[in-house]
């Protein structure tokens, strides 16, 4: 009897443990929600709304998975921003950051200053980057990276006598970061709007989405050939002599991943180098494997002149951008920062030492672990499980490459009709897709998805279970809420 006693005050105690326990990590999560709403001002977010709704606050990362602050798992299916690669939690990079932080925690680049980590990264990426890439310019985001390409490309053209040619093409839907040169290339209406940009000269060409932007009765052949006659017939109105280059994610991601129509870039191509203009391939979220290949340039058959690096770079541990030059570019360059007497450009953290060192290490893992090889393997059945979902009375079209791809919501499927309130089904779905564990990102009424790269066939279908339970419940709340 006094055993049993003793059991029941022991159970007794640990419930009133947990409880207190429990008490104590809502507070903890009210506080850090009343901490946020005051005093954060988030990114891409509708700030009124958040004051009203509050944070998700994320307390820690495994895996794939990462936990809420009240212990709930999601599975990450964004990769958090299209960039851990590697996972959440890998002590490899954390040991890399530690040991540079003890031996060198921060130099500069500046004036022909170098640090071992920069050297060797850079010397990785010329390596692992299509042939004609042999220079490394180091950034902390894409955005300054594309910032200053397009200011390296008018210092260029200026240094050959060219002072006309400045003008960028780029794509409606498009993106290419937020800074003032970046978020004018960048071709989403939201990012322009109240900013006011453009603020560089920039046209944005029809989007290479056929399912969105091909005409009644078109073909996808149609549809390429009409896209590559409005290049020439730009190029024959504004002038081949005062358009400087055309940049381009090879696969548009954050504008709603969005696969170009086949031919697409071969054509591009083959136009900008009878033209005379750069070719520069965005590849912030395309390269490292994304799309089953090193190199989204490589999946779609084209050879950049410039190309764009970022997020998987590092897996996003540690903010780092390249921009990888073609020699003859480079060499242009350095011409005319001896003329002037200096390259007057430059980022107090260009190549930080411990971001190149972890940018190091985890280029290392990827290949230790055949990373940009999982993802050519599990294409077959990610992207199977995200066509699953269009015969889903929502879905209009399911697509992707490698191991990214999107379900776009629409009202009507015949007509391909969007809800009249666009965005509104997206975040429904966000938030029913958080309550079964799942993590994606809305852009308007398309679903993204993007998982880190470590994924397992296992983990994909538990990902795709998962995204299935969130359209079920999504078609019940649509009709709740009326959308149409």
């Amino acid at each position: 009897m006094i055993m049993l006693t003793h059991g029941i005050e022991e159970s007794l105690e640990v419930h009133h443990s947990l409880q207190h326990l429990k008490a104590a990590m809502d507070t903890l999560s009210n506080s850090l929600a009343a901490a946020d709403i005051a005093h954060t001002l988030h990114p891409n977010t509708n700030l009124r709304l958040h004051e009203k709704n509050g944070p998700l606050v994320i307390a820690r990362g495994d895996g794939i998975h990462v936990y809420d602050d009240r212990g709930k798992e999601y599975i990450e299916g964004l990769a958090g921003l299209w960039s851990v690669g590697v996972g959440f939690s890998e002590k490899r990079l954390a040991d890399v950051a530690y040991k540079q932080m003890l031996k060198l925690p921060y130099y500069h680049t500046f004036s022909s200053k170098g640090h071992e980590p920069s050297i060797r990264l850079a010397e990785k990426l010329a390596e692992m980057t299509p042939e004609p890439l042999t220079r490394a310019f180091f950034t902390s985001s894409g955005s300054e990276a594309n910032d200053t390409i397009v200011k390296m490309v008018w210092y260029m053209n200026n240094a050959l006598g060219r002072p006309k040619k400045k003008k960028f093409l780029s794509r409606i839907k498009g993106y290419h970061g937020i800074t003032i040169a970046a978020g004018s290339l960048t071709g989403l209406p939201v990012n322009h709007k109240d900013f006011d940009l453009p603020a560089i000269p920039v046209h944005h060409l029809t989007c290479p989405h056929f399912y969105r932007f091909g005409t009644e009765g078109e073909s996808e052949a149609d549809f390429t050939a009409r896209l590559l006659a409005e290049l020439e017939a730009v190029i024959l109105s504004e002038g081949a002599d005062t358009i400087a280059a055309l940049i381009g994610e090879p696969l548009i991601a954050a504008g709603g991943v969005l696969p170009p129509p086949v031919g697409y870039w071969e054509g591009v191509e083959r136009i900008c180098r009878a033209n005379d203009i750069l070719l520069v391939a965005d590849e912030v979220i395309c390269g490292f494997g994304r799309l089953g290949t090193p190199f989204g340039c490589q999946k779609y058959g084209f050879t950049p002149d410039i190309m764009t690096l970022s997020k998987q770079i590092t897996s996003s541990y540690m903010p780092l951008a390249a921009i990888m030059l073609s020699e003859p570019i480079y060499q242009v360059i350095a011409d005319n920062s001896e003329k002037l007497g200096i390259f007057g450009h430059g980022f107090t953290a260009s190549g930080h030492p411990v971001a190149t060192a972890v940018a190091l290490e985890n280029l290392a893992i990827m290949e230790e672990r055949d990373l940009f090889g999982n993802a050519a393997r599990l294409e077959g059945v990610f992207q199977a499980g995200l066509r699953s979902f269009a015969d889903h009375p929502l879905v209009g079209e399911a697509r992707g490459t490698g191991l990214i791809g999107a379900v776009e919501l629409v009202a009507d499927k015949p007509t391909r009709r969007p809800f009249a309130k666009v965005g509104r089904a997206g975040q429904i779905a966000s938030a029913i897709g958080h309550e079964e564990g799942l993590i994606f990102r809305a852009i308007g009424d398309q679903l993204a998805l993007c998982p880190p790269m470590i994924i397992t066939e296992d983990e994909v279908g538990e990902l795709m279970a998962r995204m299935d339970r969130t359209l079920e419940r999504l078609t019940g709340a649509v009709a709740a809420e009326g959308l149409e």
